[in-house]
């Protein structure tokens, strides 16, 4: 799971590495500010549909592993603590479900 911040505009996205080339970054997740809704719909039980992008280099400002840091809990850790499951599980299972389309 990686954080990865954008230019132009200025965003973030939250998600599952899926490639990595001098071209871009292609990840299965969601636009930071999404987090919140997401953890609610999972514990809801509602279906979830992270987005599967690409993003050109030119735009990469920061990518970084979601690790914690000190006391401060990682998203996926967050993600897991309120939902009981594994972010990585969830964004993959989306994802190879697409990849039988």
């Amino acid at each position: 799971m990686v954080v990865l911040t954008l230019g132009n505009p200025r965003e973030k996205f939250w998600g599952v590495l899926l490639s990595l080339s001098p071209e871009g970054v292609s990840l299965c997740g969601i636009e930071l500010a999404s987090f919140e809704d997401l953890v609610s719909m999972v514990k809801d039980g509602e279906q979830v549909s992270p987005g599967v992008v690409f993003f050109p280099t030119h735009r990469m400002e920061r990518m970084e592993l979601d690790l914690p840091d000190g006391n401060i809990s990682s998203l996926s850790q967050r993600f897991a603590s309120k939902t009981g499951l594994d972010p990585l599980a969830v964004f993959a299972r989306h994802h190879a479900a697409e990849d039988r389309q």
